[in-house]
Order: C-alpha cells, then structure tokens, then sequence
C-alpha cells in the first residue's frame, strides 16, 4: 500500500490557471481525506524572467508576485485566511473574468471576501512580504528543482509538478486522482508521465482556459523545463 500523506505544501502563482484548478482539487480532496494543505508561493515572473528585466520585487507592481504579498500578508493571520484569499482571487480570476492583477479590482475582491481592501496596500507598504514570498520561491527551487506551478511537496517527500489537469474533479474522481498522486511517490525514479494531446484536447483546454485568457493582461512565458 502507497504511504499516504497527511500534509503537503502547495506551491502556487495566482496567474497560473492550472495551479487554480489543482487548488480546487486539493480541497476536494481535503474534505473527504483530512489533508493539510499550506499554500506557499512560486513566481512564474522570476523563473521566466529574462537577464535584461527587472526582478518582479523591483517593480511597483508585479502582476503575480504582489498579489502573492497580499497573500504572505493574511497567511500571518493563518492558513485559513490565505486559503479563503486565494479561492476569491482564483474564482473571481479564473471564473469571472476580473482582472484581480489590478490593485483596485484586487481591492474589491478582498472586500467580498471579508478582508479590509486596506490588506494590500499594507502588504505593499511591508518589504518584508517580499522576504516571505522569495523565501517560499527559492526553497522549492533550490531543494526540489522547481520550475513552475503546481508543485506539491509532501510530508511523505514525495514532490511531484503538477497534476496538470482542467476542470478539477470531483468525488470519486478526484479521489482517485489522488490515489494515483500517492502511488506516484512510490517509484522514487519516475520523472514523468505525460498524455499526447489531440486537437480536441487542446480544444477542450483553450475552452477552459477562455476566461483567463480574456482576464489576464500578459502573454505566456515558459522556459522550457529541465
């Protein structure tokens, strides 16, 4: 039988679409198994930046890695309340449409949510959230080999990117996806496995990636990976 973790650390960007739909998962799988999830942060805006371009944390503002010192911000409240700011930032994101790289559409997502919109310009006014979210960064760079989102680490010490998959499943799929994450960790030697995608897959994903691609306010960048 696979060793079944209790807790694991989710390293996510609020830009990156299919780290949403693993969070979406992740709680799925959180509400009929236990598991502890801690959101912790990865840059996308770092890892792909190139040597001629600002660090995001130079920049006024920073499309993911700002949002992601609002989060390092309420996660000092506790895990709970960056679990609740990243499934309104998602959702209002991901689903919505709503352009939450925008401080001010930010602002009004934090407000219904139940967070004082003054949340982010305290998280921009403290450098010290850009120590937090560097620190979560270059952890899983440097200990895992991370190069983007998601990337789950667990208690177990198995670390896997990914799954990479949309929409999240529910029930009993979800539950057996998570079967297979923990069977994953049993091969210690297992790099990698990845599905060819069709021409109806890669329609069915540009579906699902639709409102992202109208809400976001860049083009994708992705360095290859190792």
């Amino acid at each position: 039988m696979p060793q079944t973790p209790t807790s694991v650390d989710a390293f996510i960007d609020p830009m990156c679409p299919f780290a949403y739909q693993t969070s979406l998962w992740l709680r799925e799988v959180r509400d009929t198994t236990g598991i502890e999830i801690r959101w912790r942060f990865f840059s996308l805006e770092e890892i792909n930046r190139e040597p001629h371009q600002p660090h995001p944390w130079e920049r006024d503002w920073a499309w993911g890695f700002s949002q992601m010192r609002v989060g390092a911000l309420l996660r000092r409240q506790s895990q709970s309340a960056v679990d609740a700011w990243y499934a309104a930032v998602g959702r209002a994101f991901f689903v919505d449409e709503r352009p939450t790289q925008d401080p001010d559409v930010h602002r009004e997502v934090l407000a219904e949510a139940g967070f004082d919109p003054g949340v982010l310009d305290a998280a921009m006014a403290d450098p010290t959230t850009i120590d937090e979210v560097r620190a979560d960064h270059d952890e899983v760079v440097s200990l895992h080999a991370g190069h983007g989102v998601p990337t789950l680490v667990f208690d177990t010490g198995s670390v896997i990117f990914g799954p990479v998959v949309t929409p999240a499943p529910t029930g009993d799929e979800a539950r057996t996806l998570w079967d297979l994450v923990c069977l994953w960790g049993e091969v210690p030697n297992l790099y990698e496995i990845r599905k060819p995608k069709t021409r109806d897959d890669l329609v069915h994903i540009g579906e699902q990636m639709a409102p992202y691609l109208r809400a976001r306010s860049w083009k994708s960048v992705a360095k290859p990976a190792p």
